[in-house]
């Protein structure tokens, strides 16, 4: 009975401070707060601390004050964030003085297509993986006269879908092996990067000339799916190979575009005014055509031709890429 007595005592003592709803500064002078704060002090502080900022940032309810957001002393909304770190990005501008008006490509990625590189240049295969992918990429140019036959716009954005495979494949492969092996790459990482994106840009130009239909979508997907999976197990098994075989396949390209260019002479196809976008990445005229477009276009393509010849033309000799400088800024 006396240990229950105590226990009674003791808490008609204590019970008004602990359970009585007192304001924060009572209980912080009688020090409950430190207390319960070092129990709990995530809970303890951030609820207190949100009170006080509530308090403090609220607008007095009764004293008929506004609700409304207090507007800058210039009268002028506030920008919102542009960037996540709030940095606005710098406006770009061309050389005459105009704005910037593509993302995907910058001013400094624009260039001049030197159109002055030889069309008809050809690699004649003498080994037996040379002989396989002139072969192969032979066979594939059957089905593609049949099913496009004259319709060249049709033709170059699914060449463009493939041709742009090969630069990231053998790219990526390249940046994992100077990883792993602590070596550097003599910037052919850098160069079929380029080429991949120089491929990518062909595609983003003649989307403008002409979009494809349900079914030309469906042969991408497919077309994409085979290819970058073959192309992927080609260059870990041989990279001359596969080097060899996109070197062919540009030389059709290069072939095909030369007939495009052909049809645009004779008056088959109309010779449309260049899309903008081809204007500002070829740094082109302002009164550029589509044969223009198709031009540096089929330059690139003999670029690529050499750059893919010359790699697997290192490895025939028992080189390494890394060995031999890549050569950058060939489109």
């Amino acid at each position: 009975m006396s240990s229950r007595m105590a226990g009674a005592a003791l808490l008609r003592h204590l019970g008004p401070r602990l359970f009585a709803a007192e304001p924060v500064s009572g209980l912080a002078g009688r020090g409950l707060v430190p207390a319960a704060a070092r129990i709990l002090p995530a809970r303890m502080s951030s609820t207190a601390a949100e009170a006080a900022a509530r308090e403090a940032a609220a607008p007095e309810q009764h004293g008929g004050g506004s609700t409304e957001k207090p507007k800058p002393a210039d009268g002028q909304e506030k920008k919102g964030i542009v960037s996540y770190w709030g940095i606005e990005s710098p406006k770009l501008v061309k050389e005459d003085g105009t704005e910037w008006r593509w993302f995907c490509f910058r001013p400094w990625d624009t260039y001049r297509a030197d159109t002055s590189i030889d069309m008809k240049k050809h690699h004649e295969p003498r080994a037996l993986p040379d002989k396989l992918a002139y072969w192969l990429v032979k066979s594939l140019v059957v089905p593609k006269q049949l099913f496009f036959q004259r319709r060249h716009a049709s033709h170059a954005l699914l060449l463009e879908t493939v041709a742009a495979v090969p630069g990231m494949v053998g790219g990526m492969l390249l940046h994992l092996r100077s990883l792993r092996r602590f070596e550097h790459s003599g910037g052919w990482i850098r160069a079929l990067l380029e080429e991949a994106e120089n491929e990518r840009m062909h595609l983003m130009t003649f989307l403008e000339v002409a979009q494809p239909k349900w079914w030309e979508r469906a042969l991408v997907l497919a077309a994409q799916g085979v290819y970058f999976n073959a192309y992927f197990v080609a260059y870990l098994a041989s990279p001359k190979f596969a080097h060899r075989f996109v070197g062919y396949l540009e030389e059709e390209a290069v072939h095909s575009y030369t007939e495009y260019l052909k049809d645009l002479e004779a008056g088959v196809i109309e010779n449309t005014p260049a899309p903008a976008i081809a204007i500002d990445y070829w740094r082109l005229p302002a009164d550029a055509r589509l044969k223009d477009v198709v031009t540096v276009v089929r330059a690139d393509e003999a670029h690529h031709r050499d750059v893919n010849h010359f790699a697997s033309d290192i490895h025939y000799q028992g080189m390494k890429l890394k060995d031999t400088p890549a050569p950058l800024g060939y489109h």
